[in-house]
């Protein structure tokens, strides 16, 4: 069971574990640094499970595992901060973290915990400039460790390798990063971006296609955020599964369109 965590944890000592790396995780760590918090950080990617950090783990500290899949038995002091897949509906982790330190965050920070839990809607949303928004688009691509290359094979992706298929917009990745696609193709309604390894949609009806593989979410080859019509992702491990990924992207299609 997860230990129920109280207002301010800073008294029980507690370990952080960092999940994969995006600027949200990024600005965590800094965070931590300033109040002097222990934690651990293996420079995960995205998806990454508890199990990276097996070695550190014991059933007397208390430990706060960040964005990490529930892939081994949890320690018996433990408190998940996540807000994907089951966890969709609560605030970004910046913000759980926030709250668990009894911190108030700055504006870059709010803008930060905006563009994790809503993308660019959220942060106009926020009252965000263009150049806020430029700036914080920016630094969480760099977080994630996109290069000037795959910004470039981003944009030969949109211009020479995307379709319309019904109303979806499908773009064939040249690169495994797939922000920079997104970034440059916003605003799109119904969008995926693909490769041999990845697939992921983004737009209405995101959050619906959870359950048509929720037998996938526990081991971590499915993945879902930012709300209702955020982002659906599949793994390479289901991928896999399809041989003609064209079935896989017109299957993901019709359940976006509530078709059989």
């Amino acid at each position: 069971m997860n230990y129920p965590p109280p207002k301010d944890i800073r008294h029980l000592n507690p370990v952080f574990l960092l999940g994969g790396h995006d600027l949200e995780m990024i600005e965590i760590r800094k965070i931590l640094d300033e109040l002097n918090i222990r934690y651990f950080d293996n420079n995960l990617l995205w998806g990454a499970g508890l199990s990276a950090y097996k070695n550190v783990l014991d059933d007397e500290q208390s430990f706060i595992g960040i964005e990490l899949t529930k892939d081994i038995p949890l320690p018996k002091h433990y408190i998940e901060v996540d807000h994907h897949n089951e966890n969709a509906h609560k605030l970004s982790c910046i913000e759980q973290i926030s709250e668990l330190l009894d911190l108030k965050l700055n504006r870059w920070q709010q803008l930060v915990a905006a563009n994790d839990r809503g993308y660019i809607p959220a942060m106009v949303a926020s009252g965000a400039t263009e150049e806020e928004i430029s700036n914080i688009r920016k630094a969480d691509r760099e977080a994630q460790g996109v290069t000037e290359e795959d910004e470039r094979l981003a944009e030969e992706s949109v211009r020479n390798h995307q379709q319309i298929i019904s109303d979806v917009k499908v773009i064939f990745s040249l690169t495994n990063e797939f922000s920079p696609i997104s970034d440059l193709v916003y605003p799109t309604e119904k969008l995926i971006i693909y490769n041999e390894h990845s697939l992921v949609y983004y737009g209405s009806n995101a959050q619906r296609l959870l359950s048509s593989f929720n037998h996938y979410v526990e081991e971590g080859r499915v993945y879902q955020g930012r709300g209702p019509n955020g982002y659906f992702g599949i793994t390479e491990s289901v991928l896999k599964l399809y041989t003609d990924q064209r079935l896989l992207i017109n299957m993901i299609i019709k359940i976006v369109h509530h078709e059989p």
